[in-house]
C-alpha cells in the first residue's frame, strides 16, 4: 500500500475569543499545568461548536474538532462547507502556519500553498525577486528557479511587470504570479484557498487546468478550497465537506455537493417560525416558507410535469408600502436557476395592512430536472432594504422526465431547465 500524501489524526484548534488582556499569563499556567497532570483543558468547553451565527458563552472556542481524512498521492481533493466552517484554519494547519491543539498531521513530501492574495510575497521586492525568494523558501536550488523562470512568467502574464516591486501589482496579478510560482517549482503537495476567485475567467480555466495536469502527469496532491461548485465538480473527484469546525462527510463530489447545497435546509417543504422567533426586521417578520405540489399539498412526490408552488408567509406590525417578496432558486450544485418577485407580478407598490399575509409563485411543470433544489426567500423594497434574507428551504423532484418515445425513463436529463418548447415540423418544397 502506497504511502498517503498526508494524514490528519484526531486534530483539533482551539482559539481565545476577544482582546487578548490581563489574565492570560494565568490561563496558560492553568492550562500548562492540566496539560502536565494529564488533565483536559479547563478553558475548552465540552460540545462547544463553531458557530459564527450565535453568541458565545465562554472565551474560548474549538474552530476545529476532531477531524479526521486521509489524502493519496496524486489525488485532487475538494474542501467547501460555508463561512466560518473551519477550511482556512485547516489549510492553515496543514500549511504549518499554526500548530493544532491536539491530534497529529503527517505530511509526506513539500507543500506550496496559496493561502491569500500575496502569501509568502515581499511587497518590496520585485517579481523576479520573489520567484527566487519563494523558490527558496520551499527549498529549491538556484539553478532549479532558473530552469522553470522562463515557464513561470509566461503562465502568469506579467512579463511586463516581472522588474517592478509586486506592491504595485493589481490583486489579480499577485494571484497569477503566485500561483505560476506554486504550480511550477517542485513541490509535492498544491494547497489552494479560494484567492483564484480573484482572477479572471480565463485565467481561472488556465489554472484548473494546470493543476489536473500536476495531479494526472506530475503525481501532484492538490487540496482545492473554493465556494465556486462548478469549479470543484469540474476538478476534484473526491471532496470533504466541513461544517461548524468537523468534518460532515467525504466522498464523491457529486454527492457532497448535493449535502452540502441541503446542508441546514429542511427536506421536508416545510419551515415555519414563531413570532417570537421570526427572522426579520423593521416589523416585517417571515412565518414560514411551504413548498407545494399543483394541488396545494405539501406531502407527496413533486414530479417534473406537473406545477410547483412556493408559499411565503410573513406578518406585518404596521401598514407598510413599497414592499416586495422574492424567491432564488438554486439547484444541487449552488448554480442560480431563476429569481423572481411579486413586484413582477404587480405586488409592490400598494399598501399592505397590519397582519399576517403571503405571496405565492407557481413554476410551470416541464421546467425543472428531476433533482434537489434549494429555494432562498428574501423581503425587501426596491430600493433594497432588506428585511429578510437567506433563509431557505429544500425540496426533490423524484419524477423522470417523459422524452415523447415511451414511459419516464431512468437517465437523467442533462443541462439546467427543461421546458416544454412549442415545436413545427414542415416538409421543405423543392
Amino acid at each position: 500500500m502506497s504511502t498517503p500524501a498526508l494524514r490528519v489524526e484526531n486534530v483539533s484548534k482551539m482559539y481565545r475569543l476577544g482582546e487578548v488582556g490581563t489574565g492570560s499569563l494565568s490561563h496558560d499556567l492553568n492550562r500548562a499545568w492540566a496539560r502536565l497532570r494529564g488533565r483536559p483543558d479547563p478553558y475548552a468547553l465540552v460540545g462547544a461548536v463553531n458557530d459564527r451565527a450565535s453568541e458565545g458563552t465562554r472565551d474560548f472556542v474549538w474552530a476545529l474538532r476532531d477531524i479526521n481524512f486521509e489524502v493519496g498521492q496524486g489525488d485532487i481533493v475538494g474542501i467547501i462547507g460555508r463561512n466560518g466552517a473551519g477550511k482556512s484554519t485547516l489549510l492553515k494547519l496543514l500549511s504549518r502556519v499554526t500548530a493544532p491543539t491536539e491530534g497529529s498531521i503527517y505530511i509526506n513530501g513539500r507543500i506550496a500553498s496559496l493561502l491569500e492574495v500575496g502569501t509568502g510575497f515581499h511587497p518590496d521586492l520585485t517579481g523576479r525577486e520573489n520567484i527566487f525568494l519563494n523558490g527558496a523558501i520551499l527549498g529549491m536550488s538556484k539553478q532549479e528557479i532558473r530552469s522553470r523562470f522562463d515557464e513561470i512568467v509566461e503562465f502568469s502574464g506579467c512579463a511586463k511587470y516581472i522588474d517592478t516591486p509586486v506592491k504595485r501589482y493589481s490583486s489579480g496579478m499577485h494571484v497569477r504570479l503566485a500561483f505560476a510560482v506554486a504550480a511550477h517549482l517542485e513541490t509535492d503537495i498544491l494547497i489552494v484557498d479560494e484567492v483564484l476567485a480573484v482572477g479572471d475567467a480565463e485565467f481561472q480555466q488556465k489554472c484548473l487546468g494546470k493543476m489536473k495536469d500536476l495531479s494526472t502527469k506530475g503525481h501532484r496532491t492538490v487540496l482545492f478550497v473554493s465556494h465556486n461548485m462548478a469549479a470543484v465538480r469540474q476538478l476534484c473527484p473526491r471532496s470533504i465537506l466541513m461544517n461548524q469546525g468537523t468534518v460532515v462527510n467525504s466522498g464523491e463530489t457529486n454527492a457532497i455537493i448535493e449535502q452540502y447545497m441541503t446542508l441546514g435546509s429542511t427536506a421536508a417543504r416545510i419551515v415555519t417560525w414563531p413570532k417570537e422567533q421570526a427572522p426579520g426586521s423593521e416589523g416585517v417578520s417571515l412565518r414560514g416558507i411551504y413548498v407545494k405540489n399543483h394541488l396545494g399539498q405539501t406531502e407527496g412526490a413533486l414530479g417534473s410535469d406537473e406545477d410547483i408552488l412556493v408559499e411565503v408567509d410573513y406578518e406585518l406590525d404596521a401598514p407598510r408600502g413599497d414592499l416586495r417578496v422574492g424567491i432564488s432558486l438554486f439547484n444541487s450544485e449552488g448554480t442560480l436557476i431563476l429569481i423572481s418577485s411579486d413586484y413582477e407580478a404587480g405586488g409592490s407598490g400598494a399598501i399592505r395592512p397590519e397582519g399576517r399575509h403571503s405571496s405565492t409563485v407557481r413554476i410551470p411543470g416541464h421546467m425543472l430536472l428531476d433533482g434537489k433544489y434549494t429555494v432562498g426567500v428574501g423581503i425587501e423594497t426596491p430600493r433594497i432594504q432588506d428585511f429578510v434574507s437567506g433563509e431557505t428551504c429544500a425540496f426533490e423532484i423524484d419524477e423522470m422526465v417523459h422524452d415523447g418515445w415511451g414511459p419516464k425513463h431512468a437517465v437523467r436529463m442533462p443541462g439546467v431547465i427543461h421546458p416544454s418548447l412549442e415545436w413545427t415540423a414542415s416538409q421543405a418544397s423543392e
